[in-house]
């Protein structure tokens, strides 16, 4: 999504609680036989790397966002479309690359797809031109959508079925990392050194990736057999509609006010680059916290999580708009804005889980594509709203697309117990 539920990217689960109650509950679903009698932690380790690596290069462009616009000459609607190229191919990626590699070995398909974030990293760095940034971008969406649709399978693959779940909660921490660190480390260094030096560092955690995961990934012979058969058949599922539908309106408010918040923050609240950079540290520290909160009650009913968060978003962005141009109403509205955000990855997990446990795996790939169909639109309409009206537009398309869907939800999401 991030993200997959995380690229998003985003967005972004967190370690241990949160994490641990989200696989937790989807074991009874992820039936699927282990095929490693021991735990593969390195291997492990190297999937958490790649999820930070990922999840940084999706969301570097927010923090660095009207620098690229002026250095590429165009304007921040035009740059925020960047955020667009990758989140449109991952949701095609998310439920492809499973079937047009189903004949892989799965340690192959990884690796080549650790290159892909290699090779976009290096373009973002060198790009001359929107168009060759936005081709980065691109492949960034394949790295994407691909990583985050095999990554449960590979890490029930590499431990013990007992362990699930803790693995799971080590790779999510890559999430959480760079939801901290992405935002703020890139806006410093675009400060210091330009743009292109964030996108320089993130090409060299990318090498890294790439040498720890030749160095520790097992060979993982394609088990499944995955078909579009299935992916149409829970279409038609009321229930998984409904819930998809809920994702696309949550996220792409979240994406259209998230994308566009460094504008705000420069040209209503008038705020320095190094104190943009602490607000967005704020938000990403809000959002570590946010996922345990999320965690603790979507374990209790995803439906009261999402409800709660996309109350509180709401509220926040309509305070933008009535006072962004108070430094205080700004600060606390962002910081509280990551925390809220937390809830989402989790609550949406459970829900989809719960509403297509028999085929779990392919729920999952729906997901990544809405969710990453929601940061599309939500940088779509968040840029043309800046481009016309000004840098409020993307939290005015935040308040509607979050009311709407925090009432579907509020009126359709599941009321019983854990699935």
């Amino acid at each position: 999504m991030p993200a997959s539920p995380a690229s998003s990217a985003s967005s972004a689960s967190s370690a241990s609680s949160a994490s641990d109650g989200l696989t937790a509950t989807s074991l009874p679903a992820l039936s699927s036989p282990v095929t490693s009698e021991r735990a593969h932690w390195a291997a492990v380790a190297s999937l958490a790397l790649g999820v930070f690596g990922l999840v940084t290069a999706e969301f570097l462009p927010a923090s660095l966002l009207t620098a690229m616009a002026a250095d590429l000459g165009v304007t921040a609607g035009a740059a925020g479309q960047t955020v667009t190229a990758t989140a449109l191919v991952g949701a095609v990626a998310a439920p492809s690359i499973p079937l047009l590699t189903r004949r892989f070995d799965r340690r192959g398909v990884m690796v080549a797809l650790t290159l892909l974030l290699l090779l976009s990293n290096v373009m973002a760095a060198t790009a001359s031109s929107l168009p060759v940034l936005l081709s980065a971008r691109v492949l960034l969406g394949v790295a994407l959508g691909g990583f985050w649709s095999m990554a449960a399978a590979l890490a029930m693959r590499l431990v013990p079925e007992r362990l699930f779940a803790r693995a799971m909660s080590f790779i999510l921490t890559g999430v959480s990392i760079a939801t901290v660190c992405a935002a703020p480390v890139g806006a410093w260094m675009g400060d210091v050194w330009g743009w292109r030096s964030a996108f320089i560092a993130a090409g060299v955690v990318s090498v890294v990736t790439l040498c720890a995961q030749l160095w520790t990934l097992p060979p993982l012979p394609p088990r499944d057999n995955p078909n579009l058969r299935v992916l149409a058949e829970l279409i038609t599922r009321p229930g998984v509609r409904i819930a998809l539908l809920a994702v696309l309106l949550v996220i792409s408010g979240h994406f259209a006010g998230f994308t566009y918040i460094r504008p705000l923050m420069e040209s209503v609240t008038h705020l320095s680059v190094s104190a943009i950079s602490a607000v967005l540290l704020g938000y990403g520290m809000g959002g570590f916290f946010g996922n345990f909160a999320g965690g603790f009650i979507a374990e209790r009913s995803e439906r009261h999580a999402i409800v709660a968060a996309g109350t509180l978003i709401a509220l926040l962005a309509a305070s933008l708009l009535v006072a962004g141009d108070s430094v205080v109403v700004t600060a606390v509205a962002v910081v509280l804005w990551g925390f809220a955000f937390g809830a989402f990855p989790v609550g949406f997990q459970t829900w989809i889980i719960r509403v297509a446990p028999d085929q779990a795996e392919g729920a999952g790939g729906l997901l990544v594509a809405a969710f990453q169909i929601a940061i599309a639109s939500g940088a779509i309409g968040g840029g043309m709203l800046v481009d016309h009206i000004g840098a409020l537009g993307g939290p005015s398309f935040a308040v509607v697309a979050m009311t709407l869907g925090t009432l579907l939800t509020l009126r359709h999401g599941p009321r019983s117990g854990r699935p």
